[in-house]
């Protein structure tokens, strides 16, 4: 059995509070549904599973939330990735659906953190910031498409006196807030939904490494010490996974983001660098993103790369970056940082669809994935049960695969990144 790996040595890990402890697979199970995946898409979808009184099992390599749903910058953003090419693909005609969808897994954050009394933080309150002119032509049109939405008294257009207000900093040309949108502990929130979970039923296994899919009327999921037979298998690897790559090969690539923590800030520090207490991305391809922790941290986050090598110091990578913005942090202790994969799409459409009849899968949320991987999950559930909708939406976007393995693969993504690096400086 191999003994999986632990938490990577972060703010969140240092602030979890759950120390998950489920057993590994140990001999033959039968279940209605096994999801293999112990990340926010998984634990997600097994939770609504769950709740829908289904027999779920849940296979986890590491432990839960051990990959990006633990380690990402707790931003829950509106929307999803490749909504441009979603629309043009349907034409216009399902726009309102991809709206209403892209903001669904706001509502089942919310609901779940209230029904089972999940502690992570959550607090309303988000900023997009304008670094460029047309960035700022950008800032207005959203606004003008949210309020047309119904939105509001949800959204706000900043000038760039007022983001300075807002920021500390002269970095900003404007900003929209959007406070539907908000920030939270990742890692305490996908470990709260697997306690819900396990506490409705579902079967966690952690230290849990599936080797293949033996497909069939029931497939079986093989694993080093054990199986699960099933009606139904989800894939909700992502980044991490290497299973069923005839179908799904060469269609998502693991990209690097990387976090530094800050010591704690003093109230007056903290209001002096987010006096709003939102959290932040600019506009940029490559971009910063940045919020407060609930102990007044600066959670500063960013330099996204996609070659597969992580810096061998990622503070010394990410300080010129916040400091650029921030001289006054600048004596400020740095006690974490780390850094994570996460699941791009080559065109951002993330993967939704079927290896078989009864094979599932949902990955590929390209920095989108606290909000839709619960509103994937959903999804899944839903397709379990034959309303494949949600689905189908995003499986009807064709996906060409890089032909060239995924670390050949992932060069190319990263040599092709290098025009939005260059459009950035422009």
């Amino acid at each position: 059995m191999s003994a999986g790996e632990p938490h990577t040595i972060s703010y969140y890990a240092a602030t979890r509070n759950d120390d998950t402890a489920y057993a590994a697979l140990h001999g033959e199970v039968d279940t209605d549904v096994c999801v293999i995946g112990g990340g926010f898409t998984g634990v997600s979808t097994a939770l609504t599973l769950a709740e829908r009184g289904h027999r779920v099992t849940l296979l986890e390599q590491n432990l839960i939330s051990w990959g990006a749903s633990g380690r990402n910058g707790g931003q829950v953003i509106g929307g999803m990735s490749g909504e441009k090419r979603l629309s043009k693909h349907w034409q216009g005609k399902r726009d309102n659906f991809m709206f209403e969808l892209g903001y669904r897994g706001h509502q089942l954050i919310k609901e779940r953190i209230e029904k089972y009394d999940i502690a992570c933080d959550f607090k309303h309150g988000y900023m997009d910031v304008a670094l460029k002119p047309r960035q700022l032509r950008d800032l207005a049109e959203w606004h003008r498409e949210l309020c047309e939405r119904g939105m509001g008294e949800d959204v706000r257009l900043l000038d760039g006196g007022e983001v300075r207000d807002a920021l500390g900093t002269n970095r900003y040309l404007g900003g929209l807030v959007n406070n539907r949108n908000g920030h939270l502990h990742p890692l305490n929130l996908c470990l709260g939904e697997a306690r819900a979970a396990s506490q409705l039923g579902a079967g966690i296994h952690e230290h849990t490494k599936v080797l293949n899919i033996e497909h069939g009327r029931r497939p079986r999921v093989m694993c080093e010490s054990g199986s699960v037979t099933a009606d139904f298998v989800i894939i909700a690897g992502n980044a991490y996974h290497h299973l069923e790559r005839k179908k799904l090969g060469g269609r998502v690539f693991p990209a690097g983001s990387y976090i530094l923590a800050t010591e704690p800030l003093s109230e007056v520090e903290a209001a002096e660098v987010n006096a709003l207490d939102v959290a932040v991305c600019d506009m940029n391809n490559v971009l910063d993103y940045f919020r407060l922790s609930a102990d007044r941290r600066m959670l500063f986050g960013g330099r996204c790369d996609y070659s597969g090598r992580e810096p061998a110091d990622i503070a010394g990578a990410m300080l010129p970056r916040m400091h650029s913005i921030w001289p006054q942090l600048r004596n400020k202790r740095i006690d974490y940082a780390w850094g994570g994969m996460m699941g791009i799409v080559v065109n951002r459409v993330p993967l939704l669809g079927r290896v078989t009849d009864n094979v599932f899968y949902s990955v590929g949320y390209s920095g989108h994935g606290v909000n839709m991987t619960h509103a994937c999950g959903e999804a899944m559930a839903d397709a379990v049960e034959g309303s494949c909708d949600t689905m189908e939406f995003f499986a009807s976007v064709p996906h060409r695969p890089i032909p060239l393995g995924q670390w050949l693969g992932a060069q190319s993504v990263a040599a092709g990144m290098l025009y939005y690096r260059v459009r950035d400086l422009l």
